[in-house]
């Protein structure tokens, strides 16, 4: 019979400062931390769960994974990878270097994205939902906002246009129908007598994609209402030439709207996230005429949405690649995105002899996080007959995978090439599996 590990009546518990020294041994894990878990599991009258809760604890941290997925831009991954330098000294995050005086945390980063995307300015916050927010709060409120039926839409986390308009104090005024929306459904509103039109919202909706029966109006056509047009891109594509590239745009991006051609067809600014397509961190940025941004700078929720120096720093670094067009060599995003088909063969091989485990096949990679919906990026991988998401999530680095038809896939797209050796030794560890 195999050796209970509850406490009986008539035992003694281990002391709760033995047992968490005891994990001290197994886990690189804060001495407070162990406590608590001990004390946990010695309440429970089992003191052998004090190794699992412990365990659980290190596995729910923050920590470094290798996306397998073939999901470039997976938004439980983190969306963009991105090395963040920093150096432990002071900055002058809002230090005048010229003047000596105080200065703006925006105006060196708003001058390097105005100059990227053809704008007049830029201004940073925390993220794209908040980029919204603040511009409808701050030209907007108790005025009424034009959006499209279609476009009124929801994306992850339960985020809603029309909420967001309505926690910024301004009325929502749907125009035409789901499937169909013409420049004279916004012109009707905006001449009705019972609204007062403060601008124009558009939002793509990067995470969904209707097909069939289906009309927008463009933002050329938007523009000649005469009010304010917003226009929210999401994804953040700087520019669909891709002039990065030093050749033509994927295929893959066909249709992606952009930040400095939508600003070119009359957009008075245009809203979207730092962490999908343009690669860098979590952030949203707001591009377009001087004045409005100028408003949007100064209401007070700017003050509460804005980013901090981490952010800013590594915005700076990521607006110097593009505008020195080194983003191949500096932004993993775009690595991943262009690494050719051959280079990904290649290292599959590799993998599959050292670790001589799985096959060689052809599989699909996604852009990601909502961005060019329903596009793919032809990929190479490793397949291996069997489940293994849960070994692969206990490796360390965790690797993440993904499972289809009974196997588990490997999509090295995703999978920065100094990680190989990594893979190697994981695939070489996996269990047998019938």
């Amino acid at each position: 019979m195999a050796e209970s590990s509850t406490i009986s009546a008539d035992q003694r518990p281990p002391s709760v400062d033995t047992l968490a020294r005891e994990l001290a041994l197994r886990f690189e894990l804060p001495h407070a931390v162990l406590v608590d878990c001990a004390r946990i599991a010695i309440a429970r009258g089992d003191a052998k769960q004090a190794g699992q809760l412990a365990d659980e604890f290190r596995r729910q941290l923050l920590t470094d994974v290798i996306n397998a997925t073939g999901v470039l831009l997976h938004t439980n991954l983190g969306r963009a990878p991105l090395a963040y330098q920093h150096r432990q000294r002071a900055n002058s995050l809002e230090f005048d270097l010229l003047s000596g005086e105080r200065g703006s945390r925006q105006r060196g980063i708003g001058k390097l994205l105005a100059l990227l995307c053809g704008a007049e300015a830029a201004l940073v916050v925390n993220n794209n939902a908040a980029a919204i927010l603040l511009v409808v709060s701050a030209l907007a409120n108790q005025r009424d906002v034009v959006v499209a039926r279609g476009e009124s839409v929801e994306i992850g986390g339960g985020f809603r246009i029309p909420e967001v308009l309505e926690q910024s104090g301004s009325r929502l005024v749907d125009v035409g129908t789901t499937n169909r929306t013409r420049l004279r459904d916004y012109r009707k509103a905006i001449d009705s007598r019972k609204n007062d039109i403060a601008l124009v919202l558009k939002v793509h909706p990067s995470n969904y994609h209707i097909e069939g029966f289906v009309e927008d109006t463009p933002v050329d056509e938007l523009a000649t209402l005469g009010v304010p047009i917003v226009a929210d891109i999401g994804s953040g594509l700087i520019d669909n030439s891709c002039p990065w590239l030093f050749g033509p745009a994927p295929t893959w991006l066909v249709n992606e709207p952009a930040a400095k051609q939508t600003l070119a067809s009359g957009a008075s600014l245009v809203t979207f996230s730092g962490d999908k397509l343009f690669g860098g961190p979590q952030c949203g940025i707001i591009v377009g005429r001087a004045d409005l941004i100028d408003s949007c700078a100064r209401h007070p929720l700017a003050r509460a949405l804005r980013p901090g120096a981490l952010i800013i720093s590594s915005l700076q670094q990521l607006a110097l690649s593009y505008l020195k067009r080194t983003v191949c060599d500096d932004v993993p995003f775009w690595k991943m995105a262009t690494a050719p088909l051959d280079e990904l063969d290649r290292r599959a091989q590799q993998i599959v002899a050292a670790a001589q485990r799985g096959r060689v096949v052809d599989c699909l990679a996604l852009p990601g996080a909502g961005s060019t919906p329903g596009a793919t990026i032809p990929s190479r991988g490793i397949s291996m007959v069997g489940d293994y998401l849960e070994d692969l999530r206990a490796h360390q680095p965790p690797i993440i995978g993904r499972v289809a038809d009974q196997q588990t896939l490997i999509d090295l797209r995703s999978v920065d090439p100094d990680d190989d050796s990594i893979l190697i030794s994981a695939l070489s560890a996996l269990p047998a599996r019938q």
